[in-house]
């Protein structure tokens, strides 16, 4: 069964950082672009940042450019996608989804180009 499986959430102050990863079990998701999207109470899922197949194409919403930093590592058993994120604000509170998406180009920004999600982790970002 192909799954992906987000952890690393939680509580954090502001100015604060976490890093989320994002286990795929899957061999083949190495040839997947992957992003990450967060969905805040009473508000549509949005995109937060993607990468493409191999790791040297990133791209990112505005509101998180310069704080937030996606990357993945296609081992040789696993493939793990990462969203460092720094400088942490109250409004980047909400759950972040790990998705996968057949494209491997890795630049799609709708919910619905990506075919596999993870069930979710909550960044709550409060003092």
């Amino acid at each position: 069964q192909v799954q992906l499986v987000e952890s690393g959430g939680g509580l954090v102050q502001p100015g604060g950082s976490l890093r989320l990863s994002c286990a795929a079990s899957e061999r083949a998701f190495s040839t997947y672009g992957m992003g990450w999207f967060r969905q805040a109470p009473g508000k549509a899922r949005e995109f937060v940042a993607s990468i493409n197949w191999s790791g040297d194409r990133t791209y990112y919403t505005d509101s998180v450019k310069g704080r937030f930093t996606i990357s993945r590592d296609n081992a040789k058993n696993a493939v793990t996608v990462y969203l460092q994120m720094n400088s942490l604000k109250p409004e980047d509170t909400a759950v972040y989804y790990c998705a996968a998406d057949k494209l491997a180009l890795g630049w799609n920004r709708n919910p619905s180009d990506y075919e596999y999600w993870g069930q979710g982790t909550q960044v709550t970002v409060s003092s």
